[in-house]
């Protein structure tokens, strides 16, 4: 039996990546939540904008809604039901996690999860998501974003490749 180690893509026994899966939630949540302390602590309640490169800057922005601000003016349960909403789908991807064969899939579910979990504990704590990230190129700005989002995006996109270009029989 060889000790060599596994490739992202070589299948494993249900529940092989569960450890590295945890790994990657609780550093994504880490790194989410240093990252929005950080952003808090520099603006205070003082909305403005900090030009870090001509096509980059550090914004405060209270996102009450979802992706790109969609349903943010909604109700005062719409946090609460975003929040819900996050948890139902983070439970399903868990049990997704639990059952990936690939490496790069866990990573990927983990990715997806503690992202989710991050902007959870956003609205939480402050009814909304802390966004801060703002690139831009001639005047047109992406809207703002935050460390959960960018686990959220790169998981779903690397999940996406991984099921496409696998090579794996797939029903």
């Amino acid at each position: 039996m060889s000790d060599s180690p596994v490739s992202p893509v070589t299948k494993a026994p249900q529940g092989a990546f569960l450890r590295q899966g945890f790994g990657v939630i609780l550093f994504i949540l880490i790194l989410d939540q240093i990252s929005k302390w950080v952003v808090l602590d520099l603006f205070g309640e003082t909305p403005r904008m900090i030009e870090v490169l001509p096509f980059f800057n550090l914004v405060l922005v209270r996102n009450q809604g979802i992706s790109f601000g969609m349903f943010g003016g909604s109700s005062a349960w719409g946090a609460w039901i975003l929040t819900g909403l996050a948890l139902v789908i983070s439970a399903f991807l868990f049990f997704w996690l639990k059952k990936a064969e690939t490496r790069l899939a866990a990573l990927s579910l983990a990715a997806i999860i503690g992202g989710a979990l991050g902007n959870v504990i956003d609205r939480v704590r402050f009814g909304a998501v802390v966004d801060f990230l703002d690139f831009h190129v001639l005047g047109y700005h992406w809207p703002a974003f935050n460390v959960a989002d960018c686990a959220i995006t790169v998981g779903a996109a690397t999940l996406i490749l991984e099921s496409l270009f696998s090579g794996g029989e797939k029903p």
